[in-house]
C-alpha cells in the first residue's frame, strides 16, 4: 500500500532538488527508494508525473497540478498535527530555525541559549547553513535572513543590518599603504570569498554610481573564516561582511579600509510564512530574539563605526 502522505514529501523534494539522487542524499535514503516510491505513487495515481532523462527531470502537466495539491495538502496537515499538538494553545514543541553558519553561531545561538531557558516546554532545532533553506519544503518556522528579500507572501521583522567591508592585516596596510580609491585595490593581493565577492572584480559606490574595480584573487576561499584567517596572515585584502571581522577587528588583527565606498548595508531580517494563525512557539521566538539581535547588531555596529578605523 502506496504511503501518500510520504510520496508526496518525496515528491516535493526531487522536484525542489531537480533530481532523484540530490532528494535521496538531502533525506537520506538509498536513491533506488526514492525512485521505486515515486514509482509506485505514478502507478496509484495511473498516470506519469515525472519525465526522466539521463539530463533532465520536468513535470508532466499532470505532475504540475499535483505538485501544487501536494504542497497544500502537506501544509494543512502539518498546520492540523501542530494544532492538535496543542501549540497553538501554549508556547511548547519544536522550533525549527536556519540562520548562516557564522551569524548563527555569533548571535543566534546566545540568543537561543537564553530563549531555552525562558521557554522550558520548547525545543529549537538550529540549520546553520549558508545555503537559502525553503521554509515550506523544508518544514522552518522561521529563517534569519542577510540580504534584500525578494517579493513573497513571507512575513519579514527587520533586526538590524550588516557592512560589506575591506579590510587587510595592520602589517600588511604599513608595507603596502592605504588605499584611498577602490581602483588602488587593481595593484594589490586579494583574498576572495567566493560564496559573496567574485574572484574577478569587487563593486563599490563613488557618489551615487556603482563602479567596478578587477582584483587578483592570490588566494579563493569557500568560507568567511578562512579569508578573515587569510587576511590577519597578511595575504592581502579581503571582503567579508562586517560581523564576520568584527572580532578580528577588536583584537587589532584588521583594519577596515575605503569605508566611504561601501555598498549600502544589507538588511537582517527575521522571516516566517506567515500563514494562518501563529503557533505560540513561533510567536514567543519572535517576541523574545528580534530586540536581543536589534540591541546585538547595534552593538556590532557601534564597534564597527570606532573612529580609529582607516
Amino acid at each position: 500500500m502506496v504511503d501518500r502522505f510520504e510520496s508526496m514529501s518525496l515528491l516535493l523534494a526531487v522536484v525542489e532538488a531537480g533530481s532523484f539522487s540530490a532528494a535521496a542524499r538531502q533525506r537520506n535514503m538509498p536513491l533506488a527508494t526514492v525512485s521505486r516510491k515515486i514509482g509506485d505513487l505514478e502507478a496509484h495515481l495511473k498516470t506519469r508525473l515525472l519525465h526522466r532523462s539521463t539530463r533532465q527531470l520536468s513535470l508532466t502537466e499532470a505532475g504540475q497540478s499535483y505538485v501544487v495539491a501536494c504542497r497544500r495538502i502537506l501544509e494543512e496537515l502539518g498546520e492540523a498535527e501542530r494544532a492538535a499538538a496543542g501549540e497553538y494553545a501554549a508556547p511548547k514543541g519544536e522550533l525549527v530555525l536556519t540562520a548562516p553558519m557564522v551569524f548563527g553561531r555569533l548571535h543566534v545561538l546566545p540568543v537561543v541559549a537564553d530563549f531555552l531557558k525562558t521557554y522550558p516546554d520548547i525545543d529549537v532545532r538550529m540549520i546553520l547553513t549558508d545555503r537559502v533553506v525553503s521554509l515550506l519544503e523544508e518544514h522552518v518556522d522561521i529563517a534569519l535572513r542577510i540580504g534584500e528579500l525578494p517579493d513573497s507572501s513571507f512575513i519579514a521583522t527587520r533586526v538590524g543590518a550588516v557592512r560589506r567591508v575591506v579590510c587587510a592585516s595592520p602589517a600588511y596596510l604599513a608595507a603596502h599603504g592605504v588605499p584611498m580609491h577602490p581602483q588602488d585595490l587593481s595593484a594589490e593581493a586579494c583574498v576572495t570569498f567566493e560564496q559573496m565577492t567574485s574572484r574577478h572584480d569587487w563593486r563599490f559606490l563613488s557618489g551615487k554610481s556603482e563602479i567596478s574595480v578587477p582584483v587578483r584573487s592570490r588566494l579563493a576561499v569557500s568560507t568567511a573564516e578562512a579569508a578573515v584567517d587569510a587576511a590577519v596572515a597578511g595575504v592581502g585584502f579581503t571582503r567579508v561582511l562586517s560581523y564576520q571581522m568584527a572580532n578580528a577587528l577588536q583584537a587589532g588583527d584588521l583594519d577596515i579600509v575605503l569605508a566611504p565606498f561601501e555598498p549600502a548595508p544589507w538588511p537582517v531580517s527575521l522571516v516566517h510564512t506567515g500563514q494562518g494563525i501563529l503557533p505560540l512557539k513561533l510567536r514567543a521566538f519572535l517576541d523574545f530574539a528580534a530586540p536581543r539581535l536589534k540591541n546585538r547588531l547595534t552593538a556590532c555596529g557601534d564597534c564597527m563605526n570606532d573612529p580609529i578605523l582607516i
